[in-house]
């Protein structure tokens, strides 16, 4: 059975909107047509009734109406009604005064249509006449003066002039055929338009069908049908680079897993690295003192103090390490909870001395009361003692100073400031990074495990936080932190689920 020919699709929307709109179209100019033919209808006769008012009026106010009918015979010459008729009768139905021939007393009774809502002994009319017979009246109206005593009739016959005031300018019809080619000119560029995206979509079928290259950039209208075209070539596109996607999805994990295996390994090393040094220190000492068991007693103490301060080295290393673990394996599980922020610096400050973190650095704080936080309450106060002690340790500073900067619906801002000697600019990228030592050397010798400023680092992005680092221009480092606020935790974890 051989293929049906069809209409094009463009053709076939063409055809029905310009039908609908012929339909559309036609019944309003129609009805227009015949209300503009009823308006200069209902003028005419309007004219023939203010003509029988005027007659009366004069009448009423003893006007002479030989003369009266003289002037309006002048008035009309030469006007559309230059052939008008007026009769005035008296009560005894004689004809009095005329202008043109006169009308008969008993045009009642001659063929017309009257107005029923004028009947009586005043109303109007309008002749059934036919064809241009001069002769024949084509309006009247009659109307009695309010004593009774005249009856003054009105009528315009038909002539070319009334022909020509109630025949349509032929302009009209000029307008609706321009209107019309108009309306189909742009009817079928719009269906044009309309229908190029079927032609597209129906080009992207054929290429999809036949495995033919696919393109991405298909120029559909930017309307609901084109947003609709463009998610079935993305979908199908999609489907198409499902399998790359995929592969190249599995090439990352695998590269992750790589990775992270490397960074373990690089951990393992660091610590195999920063274990050595506290343990041959260790070693030594103790194989000293037993080599030697006539030492001086001062002598032992201090090797043994010496030994005892690098085993406190290696249970901070190992302390940092697990929180490192901890962090990097559970970060998503430690729990958070309300922390009054003020109160916690303000208890820090106070066991400053006691600790002997700081270096003799004076520590000043400006965070308001009632500054409550969602935190970890053992991250963040080991975040500040990290911060304590790397600036006591490295700064070479007089002054610490802690500050809020500023706060929003969310979170609070902090500053963390030291007026010590500060770092190299090429040295800022790299101090969260574990081990990292700027002098790697006077380090070791000063203490801590190297580990502290990444442990900060991963403790307030743990607590939906951020932290970054600059040198002052006046001297030292600054360190800005943020940390959610417990008013706006909801909306804080909403906006950017901590991690």
């Amino acid at each position: 059975m051989g293929s049906r020919r069809h209409i094009n699709y463009q053709w076939r929307l063409f055809l029905t909107i310009m039908t609908l709109m012929v339909i559309v179209m036609g019944t309003l100019f129609g009805y227009h047509i015949y209300q503009e033919r009823e308006l200069r209808t209902d003028l005419v006769h309007s004219q023939l009734t203010a003509i029988n008012s005027r007659i009366i009026k004069a009448y009423e106010q003893n006007v002479d109406l030989s003369e009266y009918m003289t002037f309006l015979k002048r008035f009309y010459d030469n006007s559309m009604f230059d052939e008008l008729r007026v009769s005035i009768y008296n009560i005894n139905d004689s004809a009095i005064y005329n202008i043109g021939d006169v009308i008969p007393v008993d045009i009642q009774q001659h063929d017309y249509t009257s107005d029923p809502s004028r009947q009586g002994e005043t109303g109007s009319a309008r002749l059934n006449a036919s064809g241009n017979d001069a002769s024949t009246l084509y309006y009247l109206s009659q109307v009695k003066s309010n004593d009774g005593l005249i009856t003054v009739f009105t009528a315009m016959p038909v002539t070319v002039s009334i022909v020509d005031a109630l025949t349509l300018n032929p302009e009209i019809w000029y307008i609706i055929a321009a209107l019309m080619l108009l309306m189909t000119i742009v009817t079928y560029y719009s269906t044009r338009f309309l229908t190029r995206n079927i032609l597209i979509m129906r080009d992207f079928a054929r290429r999809a069908a036949s495995g033919e290259p696919i393109d991405t950039n298909y120029d559909f209208p930017h309307d609901e049908l084109g947003d609709i075209s463009r998610e079935i070539v993305a979908l199908y596109n999609d489907r198409i680079g499902a399998m790359t996607r995929s592969n190249r999805e599995r090439a990352v994990a695998i590269n992750a897993i790589n990775d992270k295996e490397r960074i373990k390994r690089q951990l393992t090393n660091n610590i195999n690295h920063e274990l050595k040094t506290p343990i041959g220190v260790i070693g030594g000492y103790i194989d000293t003192i037993l080599s030697d068991p006539d030492m001086d007693p001062a002598l032992r103490t201090r090797f043994l103090r010496n030994a005892q301060t690098n085993i406190e080295r290696l249970r901070s290393l190992m302390d940092d390490v697990s929180t490192m673990t901890r962090l990097e394996e559970n970060g998503d599980a430690i729990p958070l909870a309300e922390v009054d922020f003020h109160d916690m610096v303000y208890k820090i400050a106070a066991d400053l001395d006691a600790a002997q973190i700081a270096n003799g650095m004076t520590f000043v704080y400006d965070v308001p009361m009632g500054c409550r936080v969602y935190a970890n309450e053992t991250l963040l106060h080991s975040i500040l003692m990290n911060l304590i002690r790397n600036a006591g340790i490295h700064s070479h500073g007089t002054t610490i100073s802690l500050s809020i900067i500023s706060e929003s619906a969310t979170q609070f801002s902090f500053s963390f400031t030291d007026d010590g000697n500060g770092v190299p600019d090429e040295a800022l990228p790299h101090l969260f990074e574990r081990f990292y030592r700027v002098d790697s050397g006077r380090s070791r010798k000063v203490g801590g495990t190297g580990l502290g400023l990444s442990i900060v680092k991963n403790a307030i992005n743990a607590m939906g936080g951020t932290i970054s680092v600059h040198n002052r221009s006046t001297g030292g480092l600054e360190f800005i932190f943020t940390l959610i606020k417990w008013e706006g935790r909801d909306r804080a974890r909403r906006k950017s689920p901590i991690i």
